[in-house]
């Protein structure tokens, strides 16, 4: 399966099983597995850089095991034949999405000016709330 121009995934690190699929389709829903699970093995991939591997397992998020597999379960089609493709895309617009890195933060100073004003604000606050205490009785 090509990902990108860079990235092939090959057919036998993707795991594959057909499950039944909840939803529309009357007695065809109770007899055939039309669903698919797609398995793969983002860990022990030997097709993926170590960066794409952590940013692939950051966007996967609760669709990860503890093991290292993203699991897509692809149940939209009432088709075995198309929800494998749909299952695929899916899995390769994720891996595609992971080799963009993202841009790095750029640390920005605040202006004086900025911080003067932010002081001022502050300091106005603070004097309008002592004004609503109450006054203390002395006798």
């Amino acid at each position: 399966m090509r990902v990108t121009d860079q990235i092939v995934i090959q057919e036998w690190e993707l795991h594959e099983s057909f499950i039944r699929a909840s939803g529309p389709g009357g007695q065809n829903v109770n007899k055939v597995e039309t669903a698919v699970q797609l398995r793969f093995n983002v860990k022990n991939s030997p097709s993926l850089e170590d960066a794409v591997k952590r940013r692939l397992m950051a966007i996967a998020g609760r669709r990860m095991t503890k093991d290292g597999e993203l699991v897509i379960e692809a149940r939209r089609f009432r088709v075995q034949e198309r929800n494998r493709a749909d299952a695929r895309e899916r899995l390769a617009a994720m891996i595609e999405r992971a080799t963009i890195a993202p841009k790095p933060r750029k640390k920005r100073k605040i202006s004086p000016n900025q911080k003067r004003k932010r002081l001022e604000a502050k300091r106005r606050i603070g004097e309008k709330k002592l004004n609503r205490t109450k006054p203390s009785v002395t006798d």
